[in-house]
């Protein structure tokens, strides 16, 4: 079969993921530490636990006889295609991983990735918001993605400056407080 009519595995599911998860092209998966492990330590507990623990569901639902009303047999099969999916992202993105160390970078009062950054919204109210990679997201931690429209306007502003972002509620004015380089978790 020629190459054209074969699908590409790189690409393969980057449409199915959130648009805040995807990477723009040609970019660097950039992750904090933390990230990093979280991904490394699901991806060990998929390939050394529920994998071989669904394999042998499997294998036993095929024992079992007719598989084609198998309810246990069809579930697993699904499950460890599942399951293979998300081992092949996940070594693909901890593959192109870049991780940034926030404790290790040199002070500065400048916005980069993984940068603790308290501001003060357009309301008055204060934000903590924390820059981090796109498999790291966590809005109620306040973790939000490097490429996401609000990091995008803070990032290479210094503490003390005011920066106008433009939301789905309009344009809102926002003043850095404080620029910090800390352990994110």
């Amino acid at each position: 079969m020629s190459k054209a009519f074969t699908r590409e595995q790189d690409d393969e599911h980057d449409d199915e993921l959130p648009a805040e998860q995807r990477l723009p092209a040609a970019s660097k998966n950039y992750i904090t530490p933390a990230g990093w492990h979280r991904l490394r330590e699901e991806l060990n507990q998929l390939v050394k636990h529920e994998r071989p623990h669904m394999t042998q569901v499997v294998n036993w639902a095929a024992s079992n006889g007719d598989r084609s009303e198998n309810g246990d047999y069809l579930y697993g099969k699904r499950r460890l295609r599942e399951i293979d999916r998300r081992i092949r992202f996940l070594t693909k993105r901890l593959e192109i991983a870049e991780v940034v160390d926030p404790e290790l970078r040199e002070t500065t009062d400048q916005v980069f990735f993984s940068a603790t950054v308290l501001i003060q919204r357009g309301d008055g109210g204060e934000q903590l918001l924390r820059i981090v990679g796109v498999d790291e997201i966590d809005l109620s931690r306040g973790h939000i993605s490097w490429i996401s429209p609000i990091a995008r306007t803070l990032i290479k502003a210094r503490e003390g400056d005011t920066v106008f972002f433009r939301g789905p509620d309009g344009e809102e004015e926002i003043e850095i407080l404080e620029v910090r380089y800390e352990r994110i978790d």
